[in-house]
């Protein structure tokens, strides 16, 4: 069994301004990928500056805080949300959900694409291979908060999370960390390989939609459900999982949509 690292939520804390992991962690995410995408905006579109960049990475960013946020309080919590609205902002808490923060990206990608002549694909292919170092950051973020554990289990690699995060002190898989190696290091290496060579619009959307699916997917088995949800269709799926299963079928559509499409104007030629 592996030692669980006893880390401060709080980064730092000056009189009553307290900054926390979780947060930074956004931060670095975002910062992260900006400066990536930087460095293939000249591919993407020489026309475009630094400064338009800035201004799609701080649009998505809006789309990833708040279409998060109101992800987790409409699929994960809403009773609790209902009863007690203020704890929508408290956000430093944890309690947000990928699915609804991918859907705001989607929104901005696509309101962005409109005021600067833009497809919604061409601009989503674009971000596509950034956006592992923000899910990578973030499953560090959880791990730190000691939340979104795994299940018990016996295995040399089990932790022990702190009693106020799991009264029980089983020892559990570090599932948040099985999430940062494969939906922030494996995701980001295989978007960004695949995209390192023009491909068909929609095709690196499609991967990101596929792969995330499978790896969230799986993990999901062995991480616990949330506790006010429990298990959802058949008895044993996740809301990760269900929420997950569409973007598998999505990311499979938009290969087979992609790829065909290429080949129609390849033997148009």
């Amino acid at each position: 069994m592996l030692p669980y690292p006893q880390i401060d939520p709080v980064a730092v804390a000056i009189g009553p301004l307290k900054i926390h992991w979780y947060g930074l962690m956004y931060l670095i995410g975002i910062g992260s990928a900006w400066l990536l995408a930087s460095r293939r905006l000249p591919r993407f579109d020489p026309t475009w500056n630094r400064e338009k960049l800035s201004d799609l990475v701080f649009w998505c960013a809006m789309g990833v805080i708040v279409g998060g946020r109101l992800g987790y309080v409409l699929f994960y919590d809403l009773p609790a949300y209902i009863a007690q609205p203020t704890l929508i902002f408290e956000v430093w808490k944890g309690g947000m959900s990928f699915h609804g923060g991918f859907i705001g990206v989607m929104l901005a990608a696509w309101w962005f694409g409109k005021r600067n002549n833009k497809g919604f694909f061409e601009l989503m292919d674009f971000i596509a291979p950034f956006v592992p170092i923000g899910l990578g950051a973030g499953r560090l973020g959880n791990f730190i908060n000691a939340e979104l554990w795994g299940k018990p289990t016996d295995l040399p690699w089990a932790m022990v999370f702190p009693p106020f995060s799991d009264p029980a002190q089983l020892p559990r898989h570090p599932s948040q960390l099985y999430q940062f190696a494969l939906e922030g290091v494996a995701l980001f290496v295989i978007l960004w390989l695949f995209s390192r060579k023009p491909r068909p619009t929609m095709a690196v959307s499609g991967l990101f939609a596929l792969f995330y699916g499978i790896f969230r997917f799986a993990v999901e088995f062995v991480r616990m459900p949330d506790a006010q949800l429990g298990y959802l269709a058949f008895g044993w799926l996740t809301m990760g999982q269900v929420l997950c299963l569409p973007m598998i079928v999505a990311g499979l559509l938009l290969l087979w949509l992609a790829y065909r499409r290429q080949g129609r104007v390849a033997s148009a030629h």
